[in-house]
């Protein structure tokens, strides 16, 4: 199944990047997608085949190696990905949530060291944000760096690091002034064979079991001063906020690829499966069923494409649409992946058929890059900003 999208909405680059990614996700994904859920090991043979398809890219600028695609060009790959699996998705997301901080605010120097490598597929880059203690509350982070000498010393711990155990460097944020609070936070790129750096507990997650979530582990880790994102302290949090506005589209195409793929999954069962001498599409409650959820997708997928639009626009606003398309892509996930496990009875809650899959998959997407609650505050917030500078 298709979903119903005008080619004539997009850039030739844009329906060329889906194409290819569809193709990529039915013929290297969907077949070990079960494989790697079972063994929760990563795709190392999936990571090669999108970094022979180019498509590691896409989201990097033109100057840096990459296409100069922007945040849309990213979700329609994502979404084809996630069609096929959810883990997979993210696996390939988590890259630009890693690599947007260095072209939001690091300096030119830093982009031709790093963002090439990225733009290739020869070293993937994860994101370490949240601690246990600092989840949605990011400005209490408790690690730290000192600066000695030509160097940053940096030591605590980074928690649910998407990515981390398999990447070669890291956006790290740290505090290097305490009295400041959030403007305290400064950001390093840490390479993962620096002294101190290491790879920690692996997660035994519900979902998206193909792509490591570890602890990372700052012990006395040694980061040249050259390596502190735009070369100046505490624009960390700044840093953190601006990638997150960035990628949070990129959850939601995520969401949105698990939404379609149940749904396709679901329109194939239902025509097929029989009883009381029909198919099961053919009674009108499956039917309605089948209607919400498809109408539901495709509302959750033209927020993203909207958010995405007005991000690559270069509007400075761009916070509260990100929340918005978060939001609801991601509690469409769940909805639509519920649903069509529910239409596949006894099946659905089997592991013998992918679709029990794909809820386990969708449940992260209202949790990670800022809780679905939180969502609605920084959403609620804006909306009474707004307000207060309307009022006469």
């Amino acid at each position: 199944m298709t979903s119903p999208m005008s080619d004539s909405l997009f850039t030739k680059q844009q329906v060329e990047l889906r194409a290819k990614a569809r193709e990529l996700a039915d013929t290297v994904m969907r077949p070990v997608a079960a494989k790697y859920d079972v063994e929760q090991t990563y795709p190392w043979e999936v990571q090669k085949a999108i970094k022979a398809a180019g498509l590691y890219g896409v989201w990097i600028p033109k100057e840096y190696g990459g296409m100069g695609g922007g945040v849309l060009d990213l979700c329609l790959v994502v979404e084809e990905f996630s069609r096929a699996c959810g883990g997979m998705g993210v696996g390939y997301a988590v890259n630009a949530l890693g690599s947007f901080p260095i072209i939001v605010g690091g300096t030119d120097e830093q982009k031709q060291r790093f963002l090439p490598g990225v733009a290739a597929g020869d070293h993937l880059i994860s994101f370490g944000l949240s601690e246990k203690d600092a989840g949605s509350d990011a400005g209490s982070m408790g690690a730290k760096a000192v600066k000695d000498g030509d160097d940053y010393v940096l030591n605590g711990e980074k928690k649910w690091n998407t990515g981390g155990a398999v990447a070669t460097l890291n956006t790290i944020f740290a505090v290097t002034n305490p009295d400041r609070g959030a403007r305290g936070v400064s950001a390093f790129l840490v390479e993962k064979d620096m002294p101190g750096y290491r790879v920690g507990k692996h997660e035994d997650k519900m979902g998206i079991r193909c792509v490591p979530v570890v602890e990372i582990h700052l012990e006395d880790c040694r980061v040249p001063a050259a390596n502190l994102l735009g070369g100046e302290e505490g624009r960390g949090f700044k840093h953190a906020m601006a990638t997150l506005d960035r990628a949070r589209p990129g959850v939601a195409s995520q969401a949105v690829g698990l939404a379609q793929g149940a749904l396709d999954l679901a329109m194939a069962y239902t025509g097929n499966r029989k009883q009381f001498g029909q198919s099961i599409s053919a009674f009108q409650g499956i039917q309605w069923m089948l209607a919400d959820m498809a109408t539901q997708v495709e509302a959750a997928r033209q927020l993203v494409h909207h958010a995405a639009r007005v991000i690559d626009s270069g509007h400075k606003h761009i916070t509260k649409v990100s929340a918005m398309c978060k939001l609801m892509a991601t509690d469409v996930a769940m909805k639509v992946t519920t649903d069509a496990v529910q239409l596949f009875g006894g099946y659905g809650y089997c592991k013998d058929y992918p679709i029990e899959k794909y809820m386990r998959d969708a449940k992260i997407t209202q949790i990670y890059e800022g809780t679905n609650q939180i969502q609605r505050l920084v959403i609620a917030r804006a909306l009474l900003r707004e307000a207060a500078g309307a009022a006469p």
